[in-house]
């Protein structure tokens, strides 16, 4: 199911980032007194009531006329286009300002659903003049203090309650999507054209060839596929040609509507840093997991040193499987569409209750959790209560006494006793009669 966007748009300082870190649930973005600190857009994943969203956050548009600003407003513009909700951050302590006029025309502009959203209501002085900002001229104006927590939760119905799937690109059930991705430059162009055997994308040694996501529907063994093709993901915060910026959510958008997802590296070039980010994508998404290490034709090490590499880089995706290859020359190609496959059997896995059991008890008997103040965790039954990726509940005396080390014991031994190769599994513990 595609997975709507909403952007932060307001001027600097009325509390854009402090409302993202809020509904996001983590401290991503630099919170500083001074405007203008999120030169960026900055992006999240937030979730209400089993609903997931895009939230991005936008650098603050002011009236200046200095380089700085302009950039800032170019990559507003281009946040406020990929966006289904818009959110119109405003002061409620300062009022209506000369620049929220001028982000009102802005937004005029575009055909989009938008909110004003007056944050700081929490004085007397925001309460005073709450009325004025109907002056600003939209449908919807809701009242909010992200750093007090005021208003929040409703703010979240209203936001998901805006949604509309009807504009999804959908497939047919049994059909398995891959998206490829990675840092521009890697081939992943290239491969995708070798996986088709056509000339369909751009393909040259200019990083960024390739603007958009394309989805391509193709048949291998009897089998429908769609393999979905995407910009470069560039590490936040460099300078970049404008119309790149919004590869960043173009990727994540395509990670949305995978199964499986193809992280590419260059053998030539090595692994950097950004490879990092781009599989963390692909990890936070809970898809299963491809390792593609392409232009192996052009590497300078042998295979066990790049593999060994591979696994020190990337200690948080060590279940993947790593497939080398080279597009240019079709060289190992015809290995990676079978650990396509794989990985997304696995990843949509069903376990016998009673396997999970047996794996559990064993587990247990081999190595006891560690006690806690005199207490010890407690494991009564355990069965699978979801697929894509498998997610096992665990019922236990006090979930408070799950220690990180021993859960990752508890992992492992899953995965010795069951082929969970390319896909992560989630682990939900609750206590014996909790709700």
């Amino acid at each position: 199911m595609k997975i709507p966007v909403v952007a932060l748009i307001g001027r600097p300082n009325v509390g854009k980032s402090t409302l993202f870190n809020k509904l996001v649930g983590k401290r991503i973005s630099i919170i500083e007194d001074t405007p203008g600190v999120t030169r960026d857009r900055i992006y999240g994943m937030a979730e209400h009531k089993g609903i997931k969203f895009h939230l991005i956050d936008t650098g603050g548009i002011t009236l200046n006329k200095d380089v700085f600003n302009e950039d800032i407003r170019l990559q507003a513009q281009l946040a406020i286009d990929e966006a289904d909700l818009i959110l119109f951050v405003v002061d409620g302590k300062d009022g209506v300002t000369s620049e929220d006029i001028l982000i009102r025309d802005i937004l005029r502009k575009n055909n989009k659903n938008i909110i004003v959203l007056v944050n700081k209501f929490d004085n007397k002085e925001s309460k005073e003049n709450m009325y004025d900002f109907y002056e600003l001229g939209f449908e919807k104006n809701m009242y909010v203090s992200s750093e007090h927590n005021v208003g929040i939760y409703e703010l979240l119905d209203e936001v998901v309650s805006n949604f509309d799937y009807n504009n999804e690109t959908l497939y047919e059930e049994d059909v398995l999507k891959f998206c490829v991705i990675g840092r521009p430059n890697v081939g992943k162009s290239s491969l995708v054209n070798c996986i088709l055997n056509e000339e369909r994308s751009i393909v040259s040694e200019i990083s960024g060839t390739t603007r958009d996501s394309i989805d391509t529907p193709f048949e291998y063994n009897n089998r429908k596929f769609v393999v979905i093709d995407t910009a470069g993901i560039k590490k936040q915060g460099k300078v970049y040609e404008n119309i790149e910026r919004y590869s960043i959510l173009r990727s994540l958008k395509a990670i949305d509507r995978s199964d499986v997802c193809l992280v590419v590296i260059n053998a030539e070039e090595g692994i950097i840093e950004v490879d990092k980010h781009v599989a963390g994508y692909a990890i936070e998404s809970g898809r299963a997991v491809v390792l593609v290490v392409n232009k192996w034709d052009k590497a300078k090490k042998d295979m066990i040193t790049f593999k060994k590499e591979l696994r020190n880089h990337f200690p948080f995706v060590e279940y993947a499987p790593i497939v080398f290859l080279s597009a240019l020359t079709k060289k190992r190609v015809g290995t990676l569409m079978p650990e396509v496959i794989k990985v997304y059997d696995n990843w949509n896995k069903e376990v016998k209750t009673s396997t999970i059991n047996n794996i559990i008890v064993d587990a247990l008997a081999l190595n006891s959790p560690p006690s806690y103040k005199g207490r010890r965790l407690k494991i009564y039954y355990v069965n699978q209560i979801e697929n894509k990726p498998p997610k096992f509940l665990f019922q236990v005396n006090d979930k408070k006494l799950i220690h990180f080390s021993y859960e990752r014991y508890i992992e492992n031994k899953i995965r010795e006793s069951i082929d969970f190769e390319g896909t992560p599994i989630v682990m939900v513990f609750k206590n014996r009669g909790e709700k």
